[in-house]
């Protein structure tokens, strides 16, 4: 059986794990980031790979920083690691460890999108494909020669979660091929071209916050790119409103102006009308259920800045 050590931390992972477990493999070891507490410290958050690894008994490591855990992963003796949206960077002396390498699924198709956050990107810039691609992981962030490569369609109505699980059943199918692949010496990885990298930087906080002087297209895609969190929202009598879903329409107004009764907001082109949202500190809900108690009236201006 090939012997394989993995790292990964969130649910996008899950699929890609469970399959290489179905296979001619042995999952030896699994890495994923620490537990988080909660804000005061009463509840304790494991990783989904963390709580996978434990409900199928696999030895689990859950190193503040890996270059600790380096004599441990030496005596592993393993044929391959596979790095599944980890969240650290993995240092040249863990690296070296292995004579087939390191190799990392990244969610979209290399040399575009390096970094944190290529779902959301891809979304937020309206990209019309995406995909996956197997690669060897060496210093650089996500620079290193691919194995293989899986294109997929980015339709109108996904979001971050939506087009998220298609790309980890897409990773999930293709995966033990590619183990196969590199194990048997019969893989061929092909460096990247460099001079076409592009980075998918991770969302920052101030970003979330909608400006209703950008084009209608450009914040709803904002709003499915940041779907379910961090969550694009506006701000109202000082109070936070996520939106969850939206759609464009041809209304115009002055951006930020409420136009009519059902939530829809005027934007620097066209318009947004609101579908679902969730008022700070509430459940998320249904716009017509939202304004049977809440009214932003026609009219209105909203905030932006």
């Amino acid at each position: 059986m090939n012997r394989i050590i993995f790292f990964g931390t969130p649910n996008f992972a899950i699929p890609i794990l469970k399959n290489i477990c179905k296979n001619n493999n042995k999952i030896i070891s699994i890495f994923t980031q620490p537990p988080n507490k909660s804000n005061r410290g009463l509840k304790i958050y494991k990783s989904p790979v963390h709580i996978f690894a434990e409900t199928q008994n696999i030895p689990l490591r859950c190193p503040v920083n890996i270059i600790d855990d380096k004599k441990y992963i030496t005596k592993l003796n393993f044929d391959l690691a596979v790095v599944v949206a980890y969240g650290q960077i993995i240092p040249k002396a863990i690296l070296e460890i292995s004579k087939l390498g390191f190799i990392n699924i990244h969610a979209s198709i290399l040399p575009k999108y390096r970094g944190a956050a290529p779902i959301q990107r891809s979304i937020i810039n309206s990209e019309k494909t995406t995909g996956i691609s197997i690669m060897k992981i060496n210093e650089k962030l996500d620079s290193g020669p691919i194995c293989n490569q899986y294109k997929i369609n980015i339709n109108q109505l996904d979001n971050n979660l939506t087009l998220s699980k298609k790309l980890s059943l897409l990773a999930a199918e293709k995966i033990n091929e590619n183990i196969d692949l590199i194990i048997s010496k019969k893989a061929n990885f092909i460096d990247q071209n460099h001079d076409l990298a592009t980075y998918a930087d991770k969302i920052s906080k101030n970003e979330s916050k909608i400006n209703w002087n950008n084009d209608a297209k450009n914040i709803n895609a904002k709003i499915k790119g940041l779907y379910p969190s961090p969550g694009a929202w506006f701000e109202y009598k000082n109070e936070r409103y996520k939106i969850l879903e939206s759609e464009i329409l041809n209304e115009s107004g002055i951006p930020g102006q409420v136009l009519d009764d059902f939530l829809t907001i005027a934007c620097n082109r066209n318009s947004i009308r609101i579908k679902t949202l969730q008022r700070q500190g509430k459940k998320p809900q249904a716009t017509k259920d939202f304004l049977l108690g809440n009214r932003i009236r026609k009219g209105t201006i909203l905030n932006c800045d």
